[in-house]
């Protein structure tokens, strides 16, 4: 490669990582429905015509800066679980540091709503097939901290399938963070436990799954049956 193309090349990464920069930022301070193409050209002091160059449209756009967040997800899921021995202690880690993320990347948490609620058919070789991938190795954190807790003890091992388990865990732990931030005064209000305790709340309905001898319903039945219902009830 000569040391032109070399530069060109460098240029153009540079020009794109500017236009994501700008996109993000306006995303954190505005949200993403309020967020438009000319908005962050005028913030990376381009042209429109030439961030449609990099980008395609407002979606690719908004899955470029998902990749970013579904990396760090991923890595303060690894940094997390990797701080504890026990498996129950690694979750619990897990959802503590998904809390963290929430709360000091606001729009990265918005970005993994909106990335759940798309259904729609993934290129591999796209940014969102780079999001799809990044959000499965989140997820294979906690089931990696799940199957642990049950070869040492710390998680009963008969609690089904880890990964139903694991997504279970996640959508409590993503539907209280949602709670907390978006009815904030009302969760103050009311004397609610701050959301890390409640967090920790269901690292104990977790924890008393050990305790039980036997299951006459799936775990997951269970799960949202008896354990959540005693949650709802404290929390609502």
């Amino acid at each position: 490669m000569s040391y032109i193309t070399e530069r060109r090349g460098e240029e153009k990464e540079r020009r794109r990582a500017e236009i994501l920069d700008a996109a993000e930022a306006l995303y954190a301070k505005k949200g993403w429905d309020a967020l438009t193409v000319d908005q962050v050209a005028r913030s990376a002091r381009l042209s429109r015509a030439l961030v449609y160059v990099y980008f395609r449209d407002k979606e690719e756009l908004l899955f470029a800066i998902g990749e970013r967040a579904m990396r760090l997800l991923r890595d303060r899921f690894i940094d997390a679980a990797a701080g504890h021995a026990p498996g129950m202690d690694k979750v619990e880690a897990i959802g503590r540091a998904y809390m963290g993320y929430a709360y000091e990347f606001p729009h990265y948490f918005d970005f993994c709503s909106r990335f759940q609620a798309h259904s729609v058919s993934i290129d591999p070789g796209s940014h969102e097939g780079a999001c799809r991938a990044a959000g499965d190795e989140a997820i294979g954190v906690v089931v990696q901290a799940i199957e642990a807790g049950i070869r040492d003890g710390s998680i009963r091992p008969d609690i089904g399938e880890p990964i139903l388990f694991a997504t279970t865990l996640w959508a409590f732990t993503h539907g209280i963070i949602q709670l907390a931030m978006a009815k904030a005064a009302t969760w103050r209000g009311r004397n609610l436990p701050s959301p890390n305790s409640a967090i920790m709340r269901l690292g104990c309905c977790a924890r008393s799954l050990k305790a039980q001898r036997s299951l006459s319903r799936r775990p997951a039945e269970v799960f949202f049956g008896q354990e959540l219902t005693h949650v709802y009830f404290i929390y609502k």
